[in-house]
């Protein structure tokens, strides 16, 4: 399970750089032994701290992470300090101001040959609160564009049931829906099928009620799997 986290945290790490634009880069270093943390300027700003203002503790580190990210935290700390394994985690904190921030963090330990044990963990934490943010944008905008896509297909389809059959909206909308449960097919895809298949355009201007009887009649194709089935 922990490799797993890893694995997404990894992934969501890569995505957040790869959406573009600077990420600022903050240094760290912990002395294992004694739990002493040394922090860049950046990683006490991107705490909502000015540099020095407090002493950085892997106590004051954890009650700034989010709530619903601390224990995860914590354990990627307990493991690098016990084993010195290469990490990366991407999490939530709370900033001294009270604003949510998105902080990506990669290292590893240094392990003392003689004893096994790891002295130190060194590594960079990245501020990802802007490209996080500028990632759900696309992600919401496409995920909107799609939509209008849908609605656009079903809209046209609805269009053409209207001229041919003389139908209102909501009666266009039920022939549909209620064929699309005949067929065991979502609406939109019933939609863009019966786009695909009529002649003369989409506009219904020279489709006729016999082309569409003729495709109501017609079973749906099977699909793939039907057809391995």
């Amino acid at each position: 399970m922990a490799q797993d986290e890893n694995d997404k945290d990894g992934r969501d790490l890569e995505a957040a750089l790869l959406a573009g634009g600077p990420q600022p880069v903050a240094r760290y270093t912990l002395d294992v032994p004694t739990g002493r943390w040394w922090w860049s300027d950046e990683l006490f700003e991107m705490h909502g701290f000015a540099p020095h203002e407090v002493v950085p503790t892997t106590q004051l580190m954890l009650a700034h992470k989010h709530p619903e990210d601390v224990a995860r935290v914590a354990g990627v700390l307990a493991d690098v300090t016990r084993t010195g394994d290469p990490f990366s985690c991407t999490h939530r904190i709370v900033d001294a101001t009270g604003r949510t921030r998105i902080l990506g963090v990669v290292g590893q330990g240094d392990v003392d040959p003689a004893t096994g044990e790891v002295t130190q963990v060194a590594g960079y934490f990245m501020d990802l609160t802007d490209s996080q943010e500028a990632l759900a944008q696309a992600h919401a905008s496409r995920a909107v564009s799609a939509s209008a896509a849908r609605r656009a297909t079903i809209e046209q389809a609805k269009g053409a049931l209207m001229v041919v059959y003389g139908l209102d909206d909501d009666e266009a909308f039920e022939v549909l829906r209620h064929h699309s449960s005949v067929t065991n097919e979502p609406v939109r895809e019933l939609a863009a099928r019966l786009l695909a298949s009529l002649a003369g355009g989409t506009d219904g201007s020279s489709l006729t009620r016999e082309d569409l009887d003729h495709f109501f009649e017609v079973p749906r194709p099977p699909t793939r799997t039907s057809q391995a089935g």
